[in-house]
């Protein structure tokens, strides 16, 4: 009988992959569906949560819900032994700052810090909207109670603050409820002014935004598929390696990518039930997110939301019209699925709050060679390392090998012919973000 020969970067592929963390099929089973709900349905219950909404009383508006939202923060601290550091993160928005902002306004943000216990600098956050709105965005008295947009984000982060305050991190892990959302996306840059303020190494927000609806306008029904967001490279990125992308490729290799491809890849080992689709785009077309400004900022960002939306849920009047019931209520939010996509985060933090840093100085070498060479500084922490290549068409990064060297030559591996990255290993297999080659390996 024929035996079969498989390519020794194939052996890896099926031998290293099929390594898992039994912990975060823990995590995953810890979601509760059952909280999800009732969290959506206490934000819906405050009425409107809109920016400008009232902040004196206790029942109603934007004021509530941030001061509820900080208490449930706390809650969780408690229940851990105060291990979350819990505050407010706010800015003043002055009236006129665009035609949504109808007067003087404290864009307010609620932050909950799981303080690593070997890189307390370095953050991965998961974040969500507090507020909500009606179709006209000045509306800050109507009811709007923004089941789906955005209290199932909200929610999603307040579920995974649950379940990830049971365990230690190396890095530190931030859940945070942005304000402002819908008045120009003033949370996420505020925050993002005050990471930048406060020296925070960002490995990446994953920000979510919709994650309740399986019933799309279009008439599609999935439990299964959502979408993941992303910029092919940062904006603040210089002439010179806008000028090096001519040359040496990485169209579809910025920083922000390189972490869509992580929770594709997450979601992938331990969800394969789910569908996570990669969005070659910044967000939908024509319109933003609060992973945005953090994009802005330099700093990697995604959007993880649902694949199918019904706009008549979505920022509407709540009515009944032509037999159709507009607004974005309760009744239309799948619970079950919210606690997917919630997973599909807690997992990816979890990964990365265990991971070490990627690897910097990535240096690729091989013109005219019958092999890629590749080198990178050593990383604090780090018991190895993976080289990465795929085609150069291929969404993911299909093909890797192990080393414990900080440079290795991939023998018969043509440079012109693939892509390459290096992501750090940990002690217990997890993994950091690739880091695509910023510099040419000379001889």
């Amino acid at each position: 009988m024929r035996q079969l020969v498989l390519p020794l970067f194939l052996l890896f592929t099926i031998t290293l992959q099929s390594q898992a963390d039994p912990r975060l099929y823990d995590i995953i089973q810890a979601v509760s569906a059952d909280r999800i709900e009732s969290d959506i349905a206490t934000l819906a219950g405050f009425g409107t949560r809109h920016t400008l909404s009232d902040t004196v009383s206790d029942t109603r508006g934007i004021g509530a819900a941030r001061r509820w939202i900080k208490k449930e923060f706390e809650k969780i601290s408690a229940d851990c032994g105060g291990c979350l550091e819990v505050f407010y993160q706010r800015n003043l928005v002055p009236e006129g700052e665009n035609n949504r902002i109808i007067r003087d306004v404290w864009v307010v943000n609620v932050v909950a810090v799981l303080r690593g216990t070997e890189n307390p600098g370095r953050y991965v956050i998961m974040s969500g909207d507090i507020d909500s709105r009606v179709s006209d965005p000045t509306d800050f008295t109507s009811d709007s109670p923004g089941a789906n947009d955005n209290a199932s984000g909200m929610a999603g982060v307040l579920e995974a603050a649950r379940v990830l305050s049971r365990y230690q991190f190396r890095n530190s892990v931030v859940f945070t409820g942005l304000s402002g959302e819908e008045q120009g996306l003033f949370g996420g840059r505020g925050l993002a002014e005050y990471a930048k303020n406060n020296e925070w190494e960002i490995i990446g927000i994953l920000n979510n935004d919709m994650i309740g609806n399986t019933t799309g306008v279009d008439g599609v029904v999935s439990n299964r598929d959502f979408r993941i967001f992303s910029e092919p490279v940062p904006p603040t990125e210089t002439e010179r390696e806008r000028r090096a992308r001519r040359f040496y490729g990485g169209e579809v290799d910025g920083i922000s990518r390189q972490l869509a491809r992580y929770v594709h890849k997450t979601t992938k080992t331990y969800m394969p039930e789910m569908n996570p689709m990669m969005i070659y785009r910044l967000d939908r077309f024509g319109r933003g997110g609060h992973h945005r400004p953090f994009n802005d900022a330099g700093y990697a960002g995604i959007r993880i939301m649902e694949a199918h939306e019904n706009y008549t849920q979505q920022h509407q009047d709540i009515r009944l019209e032509d037999g159709i019931l507009y607004g974005d209520l309760l009744e239309y939010v799948d619970f079950q699925y919210a606690a997917k996509l919630t997973a599909v985060n807690a997992i990816a933090l979890a990964s990365l709050g265990w991971a070490p840093s990627a690897p910097e100085n990535v240096r690729i070498g091989g013109i005219v060679e019958p092999a890629a060479r590749l080198q990178w500084d050593p990383v604090p922490g780090a018991t190895a390392y993976k080289i990465y290549w795929r085609d150069t068409t291929s969404p993911t990064w299909d093909h890797f090998v192990q080393v414990n060297d900080t440079s290795h030559t991939l023998e018969g591996i043509v440079i012109d012919n693939f892509f390459f990255g290096v992501a750090a290993v940990g002690p217990d297999g997890h993994e950091s973000l690739v880091a695509f080659p910023s510099g040419i390996l000379r001889d």
